[in-house]
């Protein structure tokens, strides 16, 4: 474990991360300042959890004094890597790490690291309650909600971690190691951040730094991207893809079969039909947990790894269903933050469906949804700020959308709209920091809105199209 007894440690940024990243170093006898951009107001109940542990505070903007000043610097998934302060304090030589790299350095076990734009949070559920199954040994954080650092306490040599990694957190990464490091896929996403795709494929690829000969890459056979990274990666590949074949060894899908693909066998695995997901990339998320597994196991277990697939609900906020109300069904995948996933959200329904889109724009091209939104939607209803610009690129390819402008009047319109065997659809291909906190934040008030409508309260004026 890395040593930082009385080292003066900045962490930037006070979200969930940078708060476990603050206690923790003060519990080990660093001497901590959390720099905040935010003001103090909105902040009280974080402060106030800080400022017991003995750790110091600094909002409303970053100050260059302490950066300059401190030993470490810590940074939240959230905060831009290449900010000006940061920058000049690499050059006086301050190390500038991420809290995941952080958790890295000190946690014990083996590491499963998965990322992609979409899918990652089910494929790390997934794969954490696969290895349960098997009777390891499991801990699951990172991007999915618990951050890593939190689970160093808990770490133990036989300890397997499952790491949801997202680019923000991989741009920082130097020493962190993960002995089975899984790539979904690569689609335009975070490019408001990262620029373009090169820089945000490289983000990526930092999931195999300090990988060995003697670890594993699995890699999706379908996705360019992926085929890019397997001509470099230092590590063993095993592929998945759902198709009847692989380039190499891993796991496919043939006549409906999974099958692992090894020595020139094929051993089947499960149905697909046994799959409680909804949506085809649901299928690449459970052939990508199942290579994972086998890879970090060494073995096949076939019969107990399909009861575990059948065995796992969805994650909340992914494809999840609310309820049927007079016949229409509503879904929130208000994790569908990119086109890529609002893509596939669309392409698990063959048609009828009123589609909430819209709010923070991550300098995105939202005309690639207007083919299936012509095929399988009756109506587009878009919200927040990206409206305008989603509008735009949508009108000219035949989609006429629904200015509604907020998640309230969408829901009601469609509510008001959809007929019976139909589905209201919150897939929105954008980030919700323009009205919400978060998207779990965006995803319980569409919950709610769907609770109230199931209990009859009362309706917002419609608005027009």
């Amino acid at each position: 474990m890395e040593e930082v007894k009385g080292k003066q440690v900045v962490v930037v940024g006070m979200a969930r991360s940078g708060i476990a990243a603050a206690l923790f170093l003060r519990q080990r006898g660093a001497r901590v300042v959390v720099s905040e951009a935010r003001k103090a107001e909105p902040l009280r109940d974080e402060i106030g959890q800080l400022l017991e542990a003995g750790v110091a505070i600094e909002t409303g903007g970053h100050y260059e004094r302490s950066f300059l000043n401190a030993d470490m610097i810590v940074l939240s998934p959230g905060v831009p890597a290449n900010m000006p302060v940061l920058e000049r304090a690499r050059a006086e030589g301050i190390p500038v790490i991420g809290e995941l790299e952080l958790a890295a350095r000190n946690l014990r076990g083996r590491i499963v690291a998965i990322t992609g734009s979409n899918g990652k949070t089910t494929t790390t559920a997934l794969t954490g309650h696969l290895l349960q199954a098997l009777g390891c040994r499991v801990q699951v954080g990172g991007n999915i909600g618990t951050p890593l650092i939190s689970l160093v306490d808990t770490s133990a040599p036989d300890t397997i971690n499952v790491v949801e990694a997202s680019s923000f957190q991989l741009e920082t990464v130097s020493a962190f190691h993960c002995q089975v490091a899984v790539v979904l896929n690569l689609s335009q996403d975070h490019l408001d951040r990262h620029g373009d795709m090169a820089r945000y494929a490289a983000a990526k690829a930092r999931i195999f730094t300090n990988q060995t000969a003697a670890d594993y890459a699995v890699l999706n056979a379908q996705d360019e991207w992926c085929r890019r990274f397997a001509e470099t990666v230092p590590s063993r590949i095993r592929w998945f893809a759902r198709q009847p074949e692989v380039p190499g060894e891993g796991a496919c899908l043939d006549g409906g079969q999974l099958l692992w693909r090894e020595a020139g066998r094929a051993l089947p695995l499960m149905a697909e039909a046994d799959i409680p997901l909804r949506g085809a990339h649901n299928t690449e998320n459970v052939l990508a947990a199942l290579a994972a597994v086998i890879c970090i196991a060494g073995r096949v277990e076939a019969e107990a790894l399909a009861s575990a697939v059948r065995s796992f609900k969805a994650v909340e906020h992914r494809l999840e269903f609310v309820a049927r109300i007079g016949g229409v069904d509503y879904y929130n995948d208000s994790k569908a933050t990119n086109v890529d996933a609002t893509i596939k959200a669309l392409e698990a329904f063959p048609s009828g469906l009123w589609v909430v889109l819209g709010g923070k724009d991550k300098n995105s091209d939202y005309a690639p949804l207007a083919p299936l939104l012509r095929q399988r939607a009756r109506g587009v209803l878009l919200i927040g700020a990206a409206s305008e610009k989603i509008a735009r690129q949508l009108e000219p390819l035949g989609v006429a959308p629904i200015r509604a402008g907020t998640l309230e009047r969408a829901v009601t319109t469609a509510a008001e709209r959809a007929g019976a065997g139909e589905t209201v659809l919150l897939a929105p291909a954008c980030a919700s920091f323009d009205q919400f906190d978060n998207f779990e934040h965006r995803g319980r008030v569409f919950k709610e809105l769907v609770a109230k409508l199931a209990r009859g309260g009362a309706a917002l004026p419609a608005c027009n199209g």
